[in-house]
Order: C-alpha cells, then sequence, then structure tokens
C-alpha cells in the first residue's frame, strides 16, 4: 500500500530559483528506498520538501491520510537542557504514547543500542556515534509508518551500523516504508529494495538495481558503477 507520494515539478530556498527538478516516486508499506547522489545534488533539498520546509515549491507531496513519520537528520539535533530519557518522555507525550508501552519500548532500545547506562546523562555530552544511536531510539520510539532518514552510517561503528540495519529491517517487516539518504553504496545495494538516483537537481535513474542497470546500460554493473555513470554522462552533457 502506497505510503508516501512525491511529485515535486521544482523547489528551492529562494524564489523563482529552483535547486531540484521533477523528482517524482511514491513509497510503499515495507519498502526501502535509496536516495543516491553527490554532494550537491539535491539530495537534501528533496528531503527538505518532502517534511514541508521549503515555502518555494511546486508540486504535491502527499501521505497517506493518518500516517505518522519519523525524521532523522544527519546531524544529530537535542535539547541541551533535557537528558536522552527525558527526551524519551517529551516524544512520548507528544505522540500521545501510552506510558507502560514506551517505557518498555525505550528499555528495549536503550539495551538493544548500549545506552542504558547513559539514559539519564545529556546527548551533548555523547560521542557523535551514540547521538546518532539516540536519534534514532527517538525515532523509532513512536513506531512511525514512515521514516526518512538523511545519512545515517556517519559517525556508527561496524556493530552499531549492524543494528541499525537489523532494526530497520524489523521496522519494514512490520510494514514501515523507508526513504534513506545514502553514501554508502555498497550497503545500499545489499539492503534497498530501490533506488533514486539524483543529480544536478533532477532525477536520472530510479527503481530496482536491475531498473537502474538498465538505464545505465550496465547490466552487470554495481550501484556504484552505475551512479558514476549516471555523474560522467551528465558531465559530457554541460
Amino acid at each position: 500500500m502506497k505510503l508516501l507520494n512525491v511529485e515535486i515539478e521544482s523547489a528551492g530556498y529562494e524564489n523563482e530559483k529552483p535547486i531540484i527538478h521533477n523528482i517524482q516516486f511514491d513509497l510503499q508499506e515495507g519498502e526501502l528506498i535509496g536516495l543516491i547522489g553527490p554532494n550537491g545534488a539535491g539530495k537534501s533539498t528533496t528531503i527538505k520538501t518532502i517534511l514541508g520546509l521549503l515555502e518555494h515549491k511546486k508540486g504535491a507531496v502527499e501521505f497517506k491520510q493518518g500516517v505518522k513519520y519519523s525524521y532523522i537528520p544527519e546531524r544529530p539535533i537535542f535539547y541541551d537542557e533535557l537528558t536522552l530519557w527525558e527526551h524519551l518522555d517529551f516524544t512520548a507525550a507528544v505522540e500521545g504514547l501510552p506510558e507502560l508501552h514506551y517505557k518498555k519500548r525505550a528499555a528495549e532500545l536503550l539495551k538493544e543500542y548500549n545506552l542504558s547506562e547513559h539514559a539519564h546523562k545529556f546527548p551533548g555530552t555523547y560521542s557523535k556515534g551514540m547521538q546518532q544511536k539516540a536519534m534514532l531510539i527517538l525515532a523509532m520510539i513512536a513506531d512511525p509508518d514512515v521514516y526518512i532518514i538523511d545519512e545515517p552510517f556517519i559517525g556508527l561503528d561496524p556493530n552499531a551500523m549492524k543494528l541499525f540495519l537489523e532494526s530497520i529491517d524489523r521496522e519494514r517487516q512490520r510494514g514501515a516504508g523507508i526513504l534513506m539518504s545514502t553514501h554508502v553504496l555498497d550497503t545500499a545495494e545489499k539492503v534497498c529494495s530501490r533506488f533514486l538516483i539524483v543529480h544536478e537537481g533532477q532525477l536520472k535513474a530510479s527503481g530496482t538495481l536491475a531498473d537502474i542497470r538498465r538505464q545505465c546500460g550496465l547490466l552487470d554493473g554495481s550501484l556504484y558503477d552505475c551512479f558514476h555513470r549516471i555523474a560522467e554522462g551528465s558531465g559530457h552533457e554541460q
């Protein structure tokens, strides 16, 4: 079932100065879509447009009625005066989560991500990897229908990355849809259902890996190979 439909004609930070053009896709239940592109390609602008943060937009972004979504930014954001557990309390209050359910879920996630001993400390004192794990816990506590995740692997060590991938796989199995922006192409190739390759503000290729290979003319190519074929092709066109 479709959770999100995106039809962006154009969007940007200033009027009549669009950064992205013609980005169209949908997100289905249980699907993990990889949003791929170099720095400056328009990935962050695409995410901000989906989140409704850009005033200058033409097109439509529609979530299925009643859908809850969680956004995990590339750089973790916390309230300086709140401990991690107080962040969890705040999130539970905003989302209207039953107390017994959320406390049980919070304890499970804190244990899984090895943050139980740090739950009553300020996230601002955490290492970058710990902050990233804390953001994941805050996103998962509400059991959202859609996750929008920007560069989740930054700061995660291999063990934490494995935990993250196992967690989002569980979320997919319960029906959550995930849009994930990432530069880690070898991991994306293994875990994503479909891909959106954005370059120079436009959607250059989309679909499964087999679809991407056909569109790039590399029938045995890796996602990395296809990505660079698209970037090089765009460079030659200029």
